[in-house]
This record gives C-alpha cells, structure tokens and sequence, in this order.
C-alpha cells in the first residue's frame, strides 16, 4: 500500500522556501550537469540504500528525477524505511517546461 503523495511543480515552486521539505535529486550526475535546481540534495538513485544515514527522518524528501518514474520507485523504497516522501511530479523535465524555463531540456 502507498505511503505517499505526490507534489506537482506549482506546488513545490510554492514551497520552494519551506524549511521542512528538501528536494532528494536521484539523478546520475551527467543529468544534473544538464540541468538542475539549487538547494537541492543529490543521492543518484543506485547510491540511496547505502547512504540512507544522510537522510534525516525529521524532513519531508521531495524525490525528484528526469521524468518522474524513477522517483515512484525511490518513493517506495524510503517510505518502506520510514522516510516521509513526495514524489515530484513530471521531474526537472515538468520544472523546465512549466516554472524554470532557461533550465535546459534533455
């Protein structure tokens, strides 16, 4: 059973200074030399089971990929460890497209 919700790009561009979420980029870093958004934490998604210690369990992890897939997957694994997480929506992709737009689209 899910755990989790979802955050779309209004959304987060409205909570983009909210002390209490964090956005988890699991890209690999040839994607984030791309694209990226600033302040966010990046843990490519194959790296996460072995650095979950980096994660503080206060925080709520807004899971952020290209696309949005990956993160569902990265969704279910945290949440399953007890982690509070949203899956952004569309990823830096929807962010590009819709809030951001002199962020490169790949």
């Amino acid at each position: 059973m899910q755990s989790w919700s979802h955050i779309n790009v209004y959304q987060m561009n409205e909570r983009m200074n909210d002390p209490s979420l964090t956005i988890l980029d699991i890209r690999e870093s040839f994607e984030l030399e791309l694209a990226s958004i600033d302040s966010t934490v990046h843990i490519p998604m194959g790296d996460i089971p072995n650095q979950l210690e980096k994660l503080d369990k206060s925080k709520t992890w807004v899971i952020m990929c290209h696309t949005g897939v990956r993160s569902l997957v990265v969704c279910d694994f945290l949440s399953q460890h007890g982690y509070s997480v949203l899956n952004f929506l569309g990823g830096i992709h929807a962010w590009s497209m819709q809030i951001d737009t002199s962020i490169p689209i790949y």
